[in-house]
């Protein structure tokens, strides 16, 4: 999901706002990772209400998101950058940030895998899942920044061709609608 998400960045807003929003969603790997230290995330996993209170805002989010998409009418790609700007870099990050840390998966994801790499006397200090959190946060920055120098290269060899960038839109939120779904049809 958040692949789709900085690709869709990258591409239709520029390299800026993908690092931007690859910003936004590593800090979001940052807010799993305190509440996995603080035991936070455990509630999440017990608490039936909980998970579902963050997994239906995470998939509204996600719709909302898809559904802006498939009912514009402009394209993926900002032809017009200097005449009709973009997102903020404020609203790119917050972007990200919200599509992380609003995805119950995430927090989930981290109990299930961070315990398996802490020795099982260390499992109730915080500081395993400090390190690990930090390292999960810095591999996926490096792999969406450079995915955002990929995209943006690659969306300035397609700024000719509008009908592809109206493609591209359509399905990307396509994409999001579906991601949003998921989320929302998941059961614990």
């Amino acid at each position: 999901m958040d692949t789709i998400f900085v690709l869709n960045k990258s591409i239709g807003e520029g390299r800026k706002a993908g690092i931007y929003s690859t910003l936004g969603l590593n800090t979001g790997v940052l807010g799993h990772t305190m509440f996995a230290a603080l035991g936070l995330s455990l509630i999440v996993a017990k608490s039936a209400m909980a998970f579902m209170v963050i997994k239906y805002l995470g998939a509204a989010y996600l719709l909302y998101l898809g559904i802006s998409k498939l009912i514009s009418k402009d394209s993926l790609i900002n032809m017009d950058a200097e005449i009709k700007p973009g997102n903020s870099n404020k609203q790119n990050f917050i972007s990200g940030f919200f599509t992380n840390i609003l995805n119950p998966k995430v927090a989930l994801f981290f109990l299930a895998f961070f315990p398996q790499f802490i020795k099982p006397e260390l499992s109730s200090s915080p500081v395993p899942f400090i390190i690990l959190g930090l390292t999960c946060a810095v591999l996926g920055s490096l792999w969406f920044f450079l995915l955002s120098l990929f995209a943006a290269y690659f969306s300035r060899s397609i700024t000719e061709n509008p009908a592809m960038g109206k493609m591209l839109n359509k399905a990307s939120g396509l994409a999001f609608v579906l991601m949003g779904l998921k989320i929302a049809l998941t059961k614990r």
